[in-house]
């Protein structure tokens, strides 16, 4: 399993050194549009009530940077550098998130 320590979004680790690229993996995930759970937040929102929710844009994050390291580590990888997220909205209101970054094999740099 990838640690998160390893997962970061510029272009090296701390005393680490990049011993093996493995190149670019991704990871994509789609939140299908809910009408009902939008209208119960707006008026919860209006109403002053706090909610402790993920919206669906967090959600859909959270299981493409899943399904990116599921990748890195099927190559073998121990870490992911140069992470970055695109989040968009579709045309029928559906969220769509992708993860991409570089797939590393990560050993401790020489002292």
């Amino acid at each position: 399993m990838i640690s998160p320590e390893a997962v970061v979004t510029f272009e090296g680790l701390d005393g680490f050194a990049v011993a093996r690229s493995y190149g670019v993996v991704r990871g994509e995930a789609f939140v299908p549009r809910n009408i009902l759970r939008s209208t119960f937040r707006s008026i919860g929102a209006m109403l002053g009530l706090v909610a402790d929710y993920l919206t669906d844009a967090e959600r859909a994050r959270g299981e493409a940077l899943a399904r990116l390291l599921a990748s890195a580590e099927a190559l073998g990888a121990n870490g992911v550098v140069g992470l970055r997220f695109d989040a968009n909205e579709q045309s029928d209101g559906s969220t769509r998130v992708v993860a991409f970054g570089n797939a590393v094999l990560l050993e401790p740099a020489p002292r």
